[in-house]
């Protein structure tokens, strides 16, 4: 099958990955509510189409914070995308920096920063937690400094982890020692592909930016164990100060469903929100990111850049964000899917995909520039 679209390297994606990395990319938590939500919301946004305007030139550039982008699209963090092909991360960062879009790096990589910063030539995002070690936070800090990272995702909707029933009869979560790692093990076994790019060429399996306070305990459960651990129920937004003053570049505050928090968000210094549900992955029964944007965009649009993410599947998916009233759109499963599928390639693919869907969207609501998208190219309910 020649893929065509983001559910096409969907299904790429569940051949190739073993059964419990495919889960932990694909599912959500609990009963995956909020999950569907940001998709079928998303998809019932209606658009009003426009004929007879000349749309011979459609202009998807833009500049946020800072930075000159082909199209309002960055790849959001995702959690151990490195597995997903040989050092995905470093694959991923690639295919966005031919795209002229950003790619942000998470605190939860395969790929450690130094490695992914070394293997691009334009500077990335990179993703952090609030966790209790703060002298391991600012050691993160400073290594995005250093290494030139030219904004900070500082993610704040996870004091505790959501429950992921997928990840637990996957094999992923609650199956530690010996047994457990033997069923991961077979799982990818049965994907020889994967077997061979990832799991014997892909080496080493260090868990990237941890690895330091992991030691010698690199398996997969002692990573999530030590995310459980460190995650910080106590966190408030006093605690953001401690973030502001050490990071001097642009940040953005992720995991924002609420306009009294996208308001406290501005007010502690943020440069940009994501309105985002952490993919469904957190609190299961939360609406959808399409429809807490609008409220938060007129809350704060005026003070700060609000980003979203959340149920992406196409260009279209994208202009109807920015019809909604986000600045920018971040990727998460759509580009995780396509490492998986197709490694740099791939990504490198769904983003061309993503710019001429949003190019059709644009030339049939008679819009050309993404500066002009609005409201008024939505279809009254």
């Amino acid at each position: 099958m020649t893929p065509v679209s983001v559910l096409d390297y969907r299904r790429l994606a569940k051949e190739r990955l073993p059964h419990f990395l495919f889960e932990y990319l694909d599912g959500g938590s609990y009963d995956q509510v909020t999950l569907g939500r940001n998709i079928a919301d998303l998809q019932d946004v209606a658009l009003r189409q426009r004929v007879m305007r000349d749309v011979s030139k459609i202009d998807l550039s833009c500049t946020l914070f800072g930075q000159s982008l082909a199209m309002p699209v960055a790849l959001g963090p995702v959690g151990l995308a490195g597995l997903s092909a040989r050092r995905g991360e470093v694959q991923a960062a690639r295919a966005a920096q031919k795209a002229g879009v950003p790619f942000c790096l998470s605190t939860v990589s395969a790929c450690a920063l130094d490695e992914v910063t070394r293997g691009v030539k334009q500077p990335i995002w990179f993703q952090l937690y609030m966790i209790r070690d703060r002298g391991f936070m600012k050691t993160l800090l400073d290594e995005a400094k250093a290494r030139g990272c030219s904004a900070l995702v500082f993610t704040v909707d996870m004091p505790v982890p959501g429950t992921r029933y997928r990840d637990y009869h996957s094999g992923l979560a609650g199956a530690s020692g010996v047994m457990g790692g033997l069923r991961r093990f077979w799982q990818g076994a049965c994907r020889p592909y994967w077997a061979w790019d990832v799991g014997l060429l892909g080496r080493p399996h260090s868990l990237g930016n941890v690895a330091p306070v992991l030691g010698k305990n690199t398996g997969l459960e002692d990573f999530f164990a030590w995310m459980r651990g460190n995650f910080d129920p106590s966190v408030t937004w006093r605690d953001l100060e401690f973030i502001r003053k050490t990071w001097d570049g642009p940040l953005i505050i992720k995991g924002i469903l609420d306009p009294e928090d996208a308001l406290a968000a501005a007010a502690v210094g943020a440069d940009g929100i994501v309105v985002s549900n952490h993919g469904g992955r957190q609190l299961d029964g939360v609406m959808s990111t399409a429809r807490a944007l609008p409220p938060i965009a007129e809350a704060v649009g005026d003070k700060l850049s609000v980003l979203v993410d959340g149920g992406v599947r196409s260009g279209l998916d994208v202009v109807r964000l920015l019809a909604l009233g986000a600045k920018g759109v971040l990727l998460g499963r759509a580009w995780g899917y396509a490492l998986a599928g197709g490694g740099e390639v791939g990504v490198t693919h769904v983003l061309k995909l993503i710019e001429a869907e949003m190019r059709v969207a644009m030339a049939l609501t008679g819009t050309t520039s993404v500066h002009k998208i609005d409201k008024s190219i939505l279809a009254p309910l």
